[in-house]
């Protein structure tokens, strides 16, 4: 679809429709299977099945309370400066993804993590990566979710507490659009065999794939990494089943991942700098062979660590006890550590003493035979399960068929700016205010949503200048309709909000009726209800003093959203816009509503989602470059996605192009009339705003267009 933003009129949008029309749609396209992960930037891991470890996600431990004293300490004390220089020292270091941990009997974890959050994603240095939002408490969980407007990676829930819990956790991490890990426990207990795992993990996958609807790709296993030489027999074989189990779970999972907390393996061997270090390279090596994803380390060594590196003496006691290859391989893994010097690395061994070793070590008890493969896959496997496909329960509005036939025929066209046309009528302060706000005690020009309360004329005869032009989709009067951004008129009373897109919503249809009963042969023509940013944003703090702070609340928008929402679809819209995201939580934020609108409705309408970048960085006001933004709404499985305002066609076409590319949906967008002038006006004509759009059209890039701004 293609549209107008600011500085378009009817005048921009026929003279766009005249020239695209010669033009085919793009055609959707399917996107390669992968998990999709964001920050300010995509992160899409690709994992490579020859060699596993060089597509390793590393996931920085350092901010996890149980993982550094030193950063439990600043929490603690408060000493925020020095938790976030933690964390930038993680993705300086290498860190993928940054685990995020606040679970201690000191730490008020709810305030913590809102408050890190907070911090972290104000340096683009360190929110540039996805976060892990880690805590065995949901409440703390969600707190992560509700400041990170990235694809997140939740970790962890399980089948620990039973089936419905599971479910009711699934469900609202779906609807946060994160990726989830699932620990291998269930109502027996932790899972600690490779029978136990597999049993268990794949269990937990049926439930999500069938009942939530998660994508596979998305779903990440934790199959318990337990620690190995402690001494007792039945610990023996954890990482050998570990590791077995991974391959296993893959194969009957498809899609899944595989992580774990790989300092886990060494506890045993604390206070040991070279074998502890080992044993994390040399288990991420067999691991990663058998299909480990990504895991929760120290970044820096388990980069400096590598394995074809390691001192070859170390390694063979390591790897004795690691793949259990006789029955007293932990006992000989103490006598030799006992000559090591304590803090030495595991590439570079010294011992304490530089002559003849002082200790002999015992003779290996019930070896392994030599040509014994502890992690080969058994002969004999299972077929791999047939998952039932999820199945939508909400019933789907009409209104997605015909909008799906159109957007696949031809191009489509969305109307142009609200806000400059109703400035052609100069309108006063009597003219909002009319008899309904007589008597309101603030000044109400400017808030151009009341005027369809207040001049309905107005808007509807804007309504039907556009529908003439040749707009397929016309946007309601309600780009600032919710409570939030009415409270600057201090009209933010839910009847007030209420009224305002209520008869927003009225008013367009009415204006289609109009409009097709005097054109009966050009429709259908459809009513979007337009849903803003709000004037407030969840990931930018309005105090330069306090970046934690935040004007506004996730619920707060939320709930405004809701609202809004309610409305605009009592008043007959046929499908949502939320457009101009210029900080994409907000939209989050949105999504999170509309979902729990349509549930509550039992019934689903096209949703499109339009993004804004601000200027030729190609990235959004909160940071986001426009591919991070697609994975971090994506979720809502919009019927189209695209970009408005801000940029002129030319300036936008690449950032539109490279859209087109990630998205699996229909795509439009509805740029300004050129950029303004020195007096904020817009002078780009209709003929040339549409030689400007032309090339989107040639390359097909887009299936509806429109206008914005002027």
């Amino acid at each position: 679809a293609l549209g107008g933003c600011c500085g378009t009129s009817p005048e921009h949008i026929a003279a766009i429709k005249a020239m695209a029309s010669a033009y085919p749609p793009r055609q959707c396209h399917p996107v390669e299977p992968l998990m999709r992960l964001s920050g300010l930037e995509a992160k899409n891991y690709k994992p490579n099945p020859e060699n596993m470890r060089s597509t390793f996600l590393n996931i920085g431990e350092r901010c996890n309370v149980a993982g550094s004293s030193i950063y439990k300490k600043a929490i603690v004390e408060g000493n925020w400066d020095k938790a976030v220089q933690i964390a930038s020292s993680q993705v300086q270091s290498g860190a993928d993804v940054i685990d995020l941990n606040m679970d201690d009997g000191l730490i008020d974890g709810v305030a913590a993590m809102t408050r890190f959050v907070n911090l972290l994603v104000t340096d683009p240095e360190i929110s540039k990566v996805p976060f892990m939002i880690d805590s065995s408490k949901f409440a703390i969980v969600e707190t992560g979710l509700k400041c990170s407007q990235g694809k997140c990676i939740v970790n962890s829930i399980s089948l620990k507490e039973g089936v419905e819990p599971f479910l009711k956790q699934a469900h609202t991490i779906k609807r946060h659009g994160a990726a989830v890990v699932v620990m291998a426990f269930d109502e027996e207990g932790q899972a600690a065999t490779c029978a136990e795992k597999v049993r268990i993990c794949q269990r937990a996958y049926k439930l999500l794939v069938e009942e939530v609807g998660f994508n596979p790709q998305d779903i990440i296993f934790d199959p318990n990494v337990l620690t190995i030489g402690t001494g007792m027999a039945e610990h023996n074989n954890y990482a050998v089943d570990f590791i077995r189990a991974t391959r296993e779970i893959k194969r009957v999972c498809p899609g899944s991942k595989i992580s774990g907390g790989v300092s886990n393996i060494a506890f045993s061997f604390r206070g040991n700098e070279a074998v502890r270090r080992g044993f994390h390279s040399a288990f991420l090596h067999h691991a990663c062979k058998a299909g480990m994803d990504m895991g929760i380390v120290h970044t820096a060594q388990v980069k400096e660590d590598v394995y074809e590196k390691i001192d070859k003496e170390l390694l063979e006691f390591i790897e004795d006890v690691l793949l259990n290859r006789c029955d007293n391989a932990t006992e000989r893994m103490m006598e030799y550590a006992a000559t090591l010097e304590p803090k030495c690395h595991p590439t570079a061994v010294k011992k304490i003493n530089s002559g003849p070793p002082a200790v002999k070590f015992s003779p290996k008890v019930n070896p392994k035979p030599a040509d014994f493969d502890p992690l080969a896959p058994d002969a004999d496997l299972p077929p791999v399960p047939e998952y039932k496909p999820y199945q939508e329960p909400l019933q789907k509005s009409p209104v997605f068929d015909e909008m799906h036939k159109l957007f696949s025929e031809r191009i489509a066209y969305i109307d142009g700016a609200m806000g400059t046309m109703i400035q052609r009528y100069k309108l006063e302060e009597a003219d909002f205010r009319a008899d309904r706000y007589k008597d309101h005690p603030d000044e109400l020009k400017g808030d151009n949503d009341i005027l369809v309360l207040t001049r309905p004329d107005i808007i509807e005869s804007i309504h039907i200048q556009y529908l003439e032009s040749g707009a397929d989709i016309i946007e309601t009067n309600t780009f600032n309709g919710t409570s939030i951004s009415q409270a600057d008129y201090n009209l933010q009373a839910k009847n007030e909000v209420y009224d305002i897109n209520f008869h927003a919503a009225k008013l367009a249809k009415g204006a289609v009726a109009k409009f097709l009963e005097q054109h009966p042969d050009q429709g259908p023509r459809f009513v979007a209800g337009a849903i803003g940013p709000t004037n407030k944003t969840l990931s930018v703090s309005p105090s330069v003093e306090n970046p934690a702070f935040r004007g506004i609340t996730y619920d707060e928008v939320v709930e405004a959203y809701y609202d809004q929402a309610v409305a605009l679809y009592d008043g007959g819209v046929d499908l949502f816009m939320v457009e101009t995201i210029f900080d994409t939580l907000n939209s989050k934020a949105a999504i999170y509503a509309l979902e729990q609108f349509f549930e509550a409705k039992g019934v689903r309408i096209p949703v499109m989602i339009s993004g804004t970048i601000v200027d030729n960085s190609g990235r959004t006001l909160s940071g986001q470059t426009n591919e991070a933004f697609w994975n971090s709404v994506s979720h809502a499985k919009p019927f189209a996605i695209g970009l408005n305002c801000a940029l002129g066609a030319s300036d936008m076409k690449k950032y539109v192009a490279n859209l087109s590319k990630c998205a699996d949906c229909f795509v439009f967008c509805y740029p300004n009339a050129g950029l303004p002038n020195a007096m904020g006006g817009y002078d780009q004509k209709g003929s040339e705003m549409a030689e400007e759009i032309r090339p989107f059209c040639e390359e097909g890039l887009v299936n509806a267009l429109g206008g914005c701004c002027g």
